[in-house]
């Protein structure tokens, strides 16, 4: 039996397999508006197998979108594209999950196909202008970006009922999971990293105090958001830096999510930082996974430069990480969990496709028995 395709029983939520879909931005989105884009994008990963499919970064907040193109949950006008989306991927067998945030000091940049830095006169003439941006200090990302307000407690209280707020949308437009995005040097990055975060109030300073705002957060979801229904925080387990949030200071922040009832911890890193200062290559992510599971009560997912069926069941069996999140691999092949399932043969041989969509699998399984008979195609012999 393949570790990868058990189920995992999270609350009151069966996963039918520890295969997921990372959240990566589509920047596809009209005033935060889900359309059919994105009812495709994400649909095809259900078609394709995977247990949990989790939509992009979606904003709490106008101001909080990373780009133009962002999609968001700050009105009630927002829940009917998604909720079209959430009951595709739970009609064919996935958990519909999405990861709510706020982009903070990398708020209002530009579509990274259109250059991925601070907006420019080019943007401004096909109409994406700049909005003002909030973070934990008034440091811009880098030279030449907008340069955030430092939040308030004014400020405080608002975020944090945008969060709120959206999490009661995503409930109502069907989803079963919910991610809180800490991670890649977005706003609440920006305050758990000492290289962002200058205050001297009591959300600054010590480890405790830079926690203090995400945990809030955290705490107001997990008190919101049903009982029945997991929650997951997205970290980056290391900054960019290593004069950043380091592996121990994540292993701190795991176990107070986990003592106030989050479910997972999806394990990233970077986003602070002019240089990546660590190891990178084949599921270099992993190993922060790794230490929280195995330093924690939570559970972990494991994501980064997976890219084999037999490197992700590897992950599970190995007790690294309960669940693994595809992303770019995925985006190149949506049948990625479908094709893991037969690679790693947890599938019956003689009908392979049994777990594909019944409006393909049938013909492919024909197709199969066809080649079974006729055996596997070669290239011609060369002529002289």
């Amino acid at each position: 039996m393949s570790a990868l395709f058990t189920p995992l029983q999270l609350r009151e939520i069966t996963i039918k397999n520890r295969l997921t879909i990372s959240p990566m931005c589509q920047y596809a989105a009209i005033d935060g508006f889900a359309n059919s884009y994105h009812t495709v994008q994400y649909g095809r990963f259900a078609l394709g197998g995977f247990g949990l499919v989790m939509v992009e970064a979606t904003a709490v907040s106008a101001e909080g979108r990373i780009t133009h193109g962002d999609l968001g949950l700050w009105s009630d006008a927002h829940i009917p594209g998604l909720s079209a989306i959430a009951s595709f991927l739970k009609q064919y067998g996935a958990t519909p999950a999405i990861q709510l945030g706020h982009a903070g000091p990398k708020a209002s940049m530009q579509r990274p196909y259109y250059g991925d830095g601070p907006l420019n006169a080019s943007d401004f003439e096909r109409g994406d202008l700049p909005w003002p941006v909030v973070s934990a200090s008034a440091q811009p990302v880098d030279e030449g970006w907008l340069v955030p307000e430092a939040l308030d407690a004014h400020g405080l209280a608002r975020i944090k009922q945008a969060f709120v707020d959206a999490a009661k949308r995503a409930h109502a437009a069907g989803f079963d999971v919910i991610e809180l995005h800490c991670a890649h040097g977005y706003l609440l990055n920006s305050f758990l990293s000492p290289l962002t975060n200058q205050r001297t109030d009591a959300y600054g300073g010590t480890l405790e105090n830079r926690m203090r705002l995400p945990l809030e957060i955290a705490q107001a979801l997990r008190d919101f958001w049903p009982q029945e229904k997991p929650m997951f925080v997205r970290i980056s387990a290391v900054d960019s830096s290593k004069q950043g949030v380091s592996v121990e200071d994540s292993v701190q922040f795991a176990k107070a999510l986990a003592a106030m009832g989050v479910d997972v911890v999806d394990c990233s890193t970077g986003g602070i930082g002019r240089t990546y200062d660590y190891e990178s290559g084949y599921g270099y992510q992993v190993q922060y996974a790794k230490r929280i599971k195995a330093e924690t009560a939570i559970k972990t997912m494991a994501v980064g430069m997976i890219v084999a069926p037999q490197q992700a069941e590897a992950i599970v069996a190995g007790g690294a990480a309960d669940l693994v999140a595809i992303g770019r691999q995925a985006l190149q092949n949506p049948n990625f969990a479908h094709e893991a399932e037969q690679a790693l043969g947890a599938v019956d041989a003689s009908a392979p496709f049994n777990s594909w969509p019944r409006q393909v699998g049938w013909w492919l399984n024909g197709r199969q028995r066809k080649i079974a008979q006729i055996g596997e195609w070669q290239p011609a012999a060369e002529t002289v």
